[in-house]
């Protein structure tokens, strides 16, 4: 009885392990299918002392699970697609942004700025003081 555990637990983890090692190809999901059930069904076989019912079920719960990890491999690559896809666009519009900025600093160069210090004393607005400090006004000629 422990050799014909053994063996069956040993066959489903074989099974599943080829399933996964081949869940990445689309075109394997008939083969993956196919294993699954296969699996499912022995494993139900084996379990029920070969009851008819028990097979059935077990091959539609194998295939049940071929298809639920098909779906949540095709998920993750959609959603993973839509996130490249996003931070494509926003790359996209930075680099346009910091272009169209470059063009407007070649174009309005002032040919004479000077910078005039002012002292700004310390004051309290609103109850917060503002230490003394000196701000530069641009001025353009």
């Amino acid at each position: 009885m422990k050799d014909k555990i053994f063996k069956l637990r040993f066959t489903f983890l074989l099974c599943g392990l080829a399933v996964c090692l081949m869940s990445g190809c689309a075109a394997m999901r008939p083969v993956d299918d196919a294993a699954l059930g296969a699996g499912g069904a022995y494993l139900g076989h084996e379990l029920s002392n070969g009851n008819p019912v028990a097979t059935a079920g077990g091959a539609a719960g194998g295939v049940l699970l071929s298809e639920g990890l098909h779906f949540a491999a095709k998920k993750g690559t959609e959603k993973a697609y839509a996130a490249g896809y996003d931070k494509g666009k926003s790359d996209a519009v930075k680099q346009q942004y910091w272009l169209y900025v470059s063009m407007q600093r070649m174009q309005n160069r002032p040919k004479n700025v000077r910078l005039y210090p002012i002292q700004l004393p310390e004051q309290q607005i609103d109850g917060v003081t503002f230490q003394p400090s000196t701000k530069y006004l641009r001025i353009e000629e």
